[in-house]
C-alpha cells in the first residue's frame, strides 16, 4: 500500500479545533483571564437568554431590538478577538482585567454608539436629513468600530470593500464615466447609513437579530444532544457497505448535518474527522477524500430547513413565507448531493474500491434506538415551520425541546440530582457557545448594511445593471450571428443575453465569496446583481437563489477554498489540488442555478410550475449531471474514449437547456457512449 493510500492517523479534538480555527477566522477567540472570562461568559449567556425569551414572548421595537443586540455583540467582539491574532490576555496598567486599554475604548464606544439611535429614536422624526454634530460623531464611532471589529473577526476583505463603497459615495463627482454622481458629504453619508433603516440598522442586521441568532443557538443545542453524531451514524449504517462507502457516508451525513448548521468549515471538520480517514483507508486518494468532504459540507448551506442565514434574509427581502423558500430549495439541494454522489460512485467503480465491512459499521436499529430522542427537536422545528408558525417561535420551541431532551439524557446517564446539574451546565455552555458563534456574523451584517446603504444612496446598482446587460446583449448578438448556419435555433438572442449576464454574475459571486462570508456575499450581490437579472425578466426568487448558490460555491473554489483547505488539513493532502477536485465535485451546484433560471419550474413554487415542465427540467438536469459526472470521472460502465467524453460534455450542456429540442439531442448524445459501453461490457463478459 502506497503512502497516498494509507489511512491518516485520527486527529485529536484539540488538533481538529486548531484546524477549524486556522481556516475559520470567526473562531479565533483570544484566551481570557479568569475575571474577564467570567464577565464574557455571563454576557454571552444573558445575550442568548434575551433572544430565547424574545423568540417565545415577543420582540421589542425593531430599532431597540437591533441596537441592543448590536451593542452587546460588538462589546463582546472586542473582548473576544485581539487586534492581531490570538494572544493570551495579560494584566497591566494599560490592560485592566487583561484587556488592552484600546480594546476597552473600542468595546465601550461600539456599545454606546449602537444604543444611541434607539435612545434618540423619538427625536429623529423631527430632524430627518439634518443630523446634529453628536449624531455624526456617534455614527462615525460606530462605523470605525464596525470596520475594526469585522477586520478582527473575519479579516480585511469586507472592511476594504466597505471603505471603497464609502469613498465612492464621498468622491462620486470625481468618478469618470457612467458611475459619476454628485457625491455626498460625510454628514449626509452618516445620516443615511446610521440614522435611517437603509444602512447599518437595516434588514441584514434585523434578520440576524430576529431569526439567525435563534437558529444558531438551536444548531448548537441540537449538536449538544447528539443529533450530529446520530446523522453520521445513520448515514454510515445505511450507505457505508456500498462501493466507496465512506465517501457516500460523507455526502449523506454532511447533507443531514448541514440542515442544522450554517458553517461549511464546521461541517467539514465535524464529519471529516471520521469520514476522511475512512475514505483513505478504503483506497480513495487523499486529495479526493478531502474534496468529497468539502463539497458535501458546503452543500449543507443550501439544505433546508436552516440554510445558514440566507433563508431568513430571503423572507425579508422577498416578503414571502419561509415555507416558500424551503420548498424552492429542496430540488436544487438534492441536485447538488446527487451530483457529488454520482461522482463518488463512479470514482469508486473506476478504482474498484470496496465498502466498509459489517464490523466497521454501526447497527442502524441500535443507533436509532439509542439516539431517537435527539431527532425530536428537529422534527418539531420542521413541523412548526411547515405549519406556518413564525421562524423565531419555531426556533423557541425547538430549543425548548433540545433542553428537555438534554435533561432526559442527563438524568438517564447520571441519575436525577447529578443529571439535573449536568443539564444546567450543558445549557450554560450551549447558550454561551451559541452567542459566541453569532458575534462575527452580526458585525458582518451591520457592516454590509453600509455597503447596501451606499448602493441605495448613489444608485450604483442600476448603473452596473445597465452596463452589464448592454455588454451581454452585444455578445449575444455576435454569437447568434455565428450560429446562424444551424438548421435550428439553440437559444434566442434574448436567452443568450441572459446566459452571458448569468455567467458574469456567477463569476462575480465566486470572486466576492473568496474573501467574505456567504451571508455577506449574498446580501451584497442581491443589492447589485438582482437589478441586473430583474432587467432581463428573471423573477426575484430565482435571482436570489442564483446569487446565493454561486456565493456558496466560493467555499470550494480556489484560490480561497476554505472548506477544501480545512478538509485537506485532515487528509494530509495538497490543499490546492483538493480545492480543484472539490469544485469539480460541485458541478451539480454550478449547473443547477442555470437550469432554474431558464426553467423556473424546478423551484416548484414559481408560477411556471406544471408537472410536465418540472419533469422536463428535473429530468434534464439529472441526466445532464450524470453526463458531466461520467465525462469528468472518465467512467460510465467502463473507461471512456476521448471522443465519448467530449460527447458527454456537449450532451450535459444541451440537457440543461430550457427547450425540448436541445434536451432530446442531448439524450441522443448521451445514449451513444452508453450503448457502446453496454455492448463492450457484454462482449467482455462472454469472453
Amino acid at each position: 500500500m502506497t503512502k497516498d493510500d494509507s489511512a491518516s492517523p485520527a486527529l485529536t479534538a484539540d488538533e481538529l479545533k486548531a484546524l477549524e480555527e486556522k481556516f475559520d477566522p470567526e473562531l479565533r477567540f483570544r484566551k481570557l483571564g479568569q475575571a474577564l472570562a467570567i464577565l464574557s461568559g455571563v454576557l454571552l449567556f444573558l445575550l442568548s437568554c434575551y433572544h430565547f425569551y424574545t423568540a417565545g414572548f415577543g420582540i421589542p421595537r425593531a430599532t431597540t431590538h437591533r441596537g441592543l443586540h448590536m451593542a452587546v455583540t460588538l462589546f463582546l467582539l472586542f473582548v473576544s478577538f485581539s487586534a492581531f491574532g490570538r494572544r493570551d490576555a495579560r494584566p497591566g496598567l494599560m490592560a485592566p482585567l487583561g484587556l488592552p486599554l484600546l480594546d476597552w475604548v473600542l468595546a465601550i464606544g461600539a456599545a454606546v454608539s449602537s444604543l444611541y439611535v434607539p435612545w434618540i429614536y423619538e427625536q429623529l422624526a423631527f430632524r430627518v436629513g439634518n443630523p446634529t454634530t453628536m449624531d455624526v460623531a456617534m455614527g462615525t464611532i460606530l462605523i470605525v468600530t464596525l470596520l475594526e471589529g469585522v477586520r478582527r473577526s473575519m479579516g480585511w476583505p469586507l472592511p476594504i470593500i466597505a471603505c471603497l463603497f464609502m469613498a465612492y459615495a464621498y468622491f462620486g463627482q470625481s468618478v469618470p464615466g457612467v458611475f459619476v454622481h454628485p457625491g455626498a458629504s460625510w454628514a449626509d453619508i452618516v445620516n443615511h447609513l446610521y440614522l435611517t433603516s437603509q444602512g447599518i440598522y437595516g434588514t441584514a442586521l434585523g434578520v440576524i437579530a430576529t431569526y439567525v441568532f435563534h437558529f444558531v443557538l438551536f444548531g448548537v443545542m441540537a449538536t449538544r444532544i447528539g443529533l450530529g453524531q446520530l446523522f453520521i451514524d445513520v448515514a454510515s449504517a445505511l450507505t457505508g457497505r456500498f462501493a466507496g462507502g465512506p465517501a457516500k457516508v460523507s455526502v449523506i451525513s454532511s447533507a443531514m448535518l448541514g440542515s442544522i448548521s450554517g458553517s461549511s468549515i464546521a461541517n467539514t471538520v465535524t464529519t471529516g474527522a471520521l469520514t476522511i480517514p475512512a475514505m483513505i483507508r478504503v483506497g480513495y486518494q487523499r486529495h479526493f477524500a478531502a474534496a468529497v468532504e468539502a463539497a458535501s459540507s458546503t452543500g449543507g448551506q443550501i439544505t433546508p430547513p436552516v440554510m445558514g442565514a440566507v433563508a431568513f434574509l430571503m423572507i425579508e427581502y422577498l416578503g414571502v413565507p419561509l415555507t416558500t423558500i424551503l420548498l424552492a430549495a429542496i430540488v436544487p439541494a438534492f441536485m447538488h448531493f446527487f451530483g457529488v454522489l454520482l461522482q463518488v460512485h463512479l470514482e469508486a467503480r473506476r478504482l474498484g474500491l470496496r465498502g466498509l465491512t459489517k464490523e466497521e459499521l454501526p447497527n442502524a436499529w441500535k443507533v436509532i434506538r439509542e439516539g431517537w430522542l435527539s431527532i425530536i427537536p428537529l422534527l418539531l422545528l420542521i413541523f412548526m415551520l411547515m405549519s406556518g408558525r413564525t421562524p423565531f417561535l419555531s426556533a423557541f420551541w425547538a430549543i425548548v425541546a433540545c433542553i428537555a431532551v438534554l435533561v432526559v439524557q442527563s438524568v438517564q446517564k447520571h441519575g436525577v440530582a447529578a443529571g439535573l446539574r449536568d443539564a444546567v451546565v450543558g445549557v450554560w455552555h450551549g447558550f454561551i457557545l451559541g452567542a459566541r458563534q453569532s458575534l462575527s456574523v452580526t458585525a458582518a451584517a451591520a457592516l454590509v448594511g453600509i455597503i447596501i446603504g451606499v448602493v441605495t444612496l448613489t444608485g450604483v446598482g442600476f448603473k452596473i445593471a445597465y452596463m452589464l446587460t448592454g455588454l451581454a446583449s452585444g455578445w449575444a448578438t455576435d454569437v447568434s450571428a455565428f450560429l446562424s448556419f444551424l438548421p435550428f435555433e439553440i437559444m434566442s438572442v434574448q436567452s443568450l443575453t441572459l446566459l452571458f449576464t448569468l455567467l458574469m454574475t456567477a463569476l462575480v459571486c465566486i470572486l466576492m465569496g473568496c474573501g467574505i462570508p456567504t451571508t455577506a456575499n449574498y446580501i451584497i450581490m442581491v443589492a447589485v446583481a438582482a437589478p441586473i437579472l430583474g432587467l432581463l425578466g428573471v423573477q426575484p426568487l430565482v435571482a436570489h437563489f442564483f446569487v446565493f448558490y454561486y456565493g456558496v460555491l466560493a467555499d470550494v473554489t480556489p484560490p480561497v477554498a476554505l472548506a477544501a483547505y480545512a478538509a485537506s488539513g485532515i487528509a494530509g493532502a495538497n490543499a490546492f489540488k483538493a480545492g480543484n477536485t472539490a469544485f469539480r465535485l460541485s458541478m451539480g451546484k454550478a449547473l443547477v442555478p442555470f437550469v432554474f433560471v431558464f426553467s423556473p419550474a424546478l423551484l416548484i413554487v414559481t408560477p411556471e410550475f406544471t408537472i410536465p415542465a418540472f419533469v422536463l427540467a428535473a429530468g434534464g438536469a439529472m441526466l445532464g449531471i450524470f453526463a458531466l459526472s461520467a465525462a469528468i470521472s472518465n467512467w460510465m460502465l467502463a473507461p471512456l474514449y476521448g471522443i465519448e467524453r467530449a460527447l458527454l460534455v456537449v450532451a450535459a450542456l444541451l440537457l440543461i437547456a430550457p427547450a425540448l429540442v436541445p434536451t432530446l439531442i442531448g439524450c441522443v448524445l448521451l445514449v451513444i457512449p452508453f450503448l457502446r459501453q453496454v455492448i463492450a461490457r457484454r462482449r467482455a463478459v462472454q469472453v
